[in-house]
């Protein structure tokens, strides 16, 4: 029984996920510190207020506490691109080496010649 459960913790996925997990965590306070500390106080210096939840309210339907959420989303999706997945992007692609050129495909006459010499190859193993 315990052989199964070792067996299933040490696999690389279960270890991945979970190293996953914590690094996540981590950088969920690192995204979220960034949105509201930097993003939002940008926009609270510009508009007065980056909090709609005020705003819109019709007895229990508060559209404007969605409007924040939307906000925030696109925030939040906006600051994952620009300064975390185009910088690792760019990143990639300097490590990266470049593969090499294609051959260029043989012309007519190579093409005939090749098969010239395949023949005489044969002609020769034959004899």
């Amino acid at each position: 029984m315990f052989e199964g459960f070792r067996k299933f913790v040490m696999r690389g996925n279960v270890v991945d996920l979970a190293v996953g997990v914590v690094i996540g965590a981590a950088f969920s306070a690192v995204v979220n510190s960034l949105v509201n500390d930097v993003l939002l106080a940008a926009i609270a210096t510009l508009v007065g207020k980056p909090d709609f939840s005020s705003v819109l309210v019709f007895g229990a339907v508060r559209i404007g506490a969605f409007l924040t959420a939307v906000v925030n989303f696109l925030l939040i999706a906006a600051a994952v691109y620009f300064f975390v997945v185009t910088p690792v992007n760019k990143l990639n692609d300097l490590i990266r080496k470049p593969e090499p050129p294609a051959l260029p495909e043989p012309s007519t006459q190579e093409k005939l010649l090749i098969e010239i010499r395949d023949l005489l190859r044969q002609n020769i193993t034959r004899s």
